[in-house]
């Protein structure tokens, strides 16, 4: 497995999908808190047999990154030393690998949940670094957008498992529970309630000077933000940022998962053609 060390000496695991082809660009993908990377590989393989080069990474505390840091499952999700700023780090250092790695590709920055947080977060501070922007399970990060209440709330009952609220198939609530490197503890406990704010609160900045066209995937039962969160996401994009090409994409009976749901093949689907419809084959 390659990896990069990151400011604070943790080794950051992360994997690399390639096509057969001549590649037509690079995917960044960020998981969301409590997962990994793998989570993601039948997204990864799809990119990569569409042409893209697909780079991955465990984020601090996480998943292979986050066994290796801590020694110890109970700790996975924690962030370590550093926190959430050095996650953040660690994820544009990464970045910056991919970028030397791929200096005349264009680059996806694909972000799912806490990892379409930290994509946010990335673009506002380094949009000359990010040709296109994708983001999962989002919403505007900002009180009355982003649920602070128990995610799985409409599903409890006698029989629940608690993580009903990632999809509604119930194969993918068991995995996620079964996965030795996933937590089912929730971000304000593992993150710290400072951490979690710098997270979740941050609105897109003014004036990017750089208009990345946007795709925003959401299920219409998503129970993070749902789609008001991203119909004000996309509503920030456009008239602070100044992006001219934003699509917001609802998926009836979906919930936060798009990518792990019963209709996840619609969803890959209209990702590649909103892919092939801005990105030109270089074949």
């Amino acid at each position: 497995m390659p990896e990069f060390i990151d400011a604070h000496g943790i080794a950051i695991v992360y994997d690399i999908y390639r096509p057969e082809g001549t590649p037509r660009g690079v995917v960044q993908l960020l998981h969301g808190v409590g997962e990994h990377a793998q989570r993601y590989a039948v997204t990864c393989k799809a990119l990569a047999a569409a042409g893209f080069v697909v780079y991955a990474d465990d984020h601090r505390g996480h998943g292979r990154t986050g066994m290796a840091q801590h020694r110890d499952a109970a700790q996975l999700g924690r962030l370590g030393r550093g926190g959430h700023n050095a996650a953040v780090d660690a994820v544009w250092r990464f970045t910056q690998l991919i970028r030397d790695e791929n200096p005349d590709l264009p680059l996806v920055l694909l972000g799912h949940s806490w990892g379409s947080f930290l994509s946010q977060i990335l673009v506002n501070r380094h949009p000359e670094a990010y040709d296109y922007l994708v983001l999962s399970g989002s919403g505007l990060r900002w009180p009355g957008s982003i649920s602070a209440g128990d995610l799985n709330a409409r599903w409890n009952g006698p029989d629940a498992l608690g993580t009903e609220w990632l999809s509604s198939d119930p194969a993918v609530a068991q995995g996620f529970l079964d996965d030795p490197l996933c937590t089912t503890e929730p971000m304000q406990k593992l993150f710290g309630p400072i951490d979690t704010l710098r997270a979740a609160l941050g609105k897109p900045r003014r004036n990017l000077g750089r208009d990345i066209p946007t795709l925003l995937l959401v299920g219409r039962d998503d129970a993070v933000a749902g789609p008001r969160g991203v119909h004000l996401l996309a509503k920030a994009y456009r008239e602070r940022s100044g992006f001219t090409d934003v699509t917001t994409l609802v998926y009836p009976d979906a919930r936060h998962e798009v990518f792990n749901e019963v209709m996840q093949e619609t969803v890959r689907a209209d990702l590649l053609a909103w892919l092939d419809a801005r990105v030109p084959s270089r074949a």
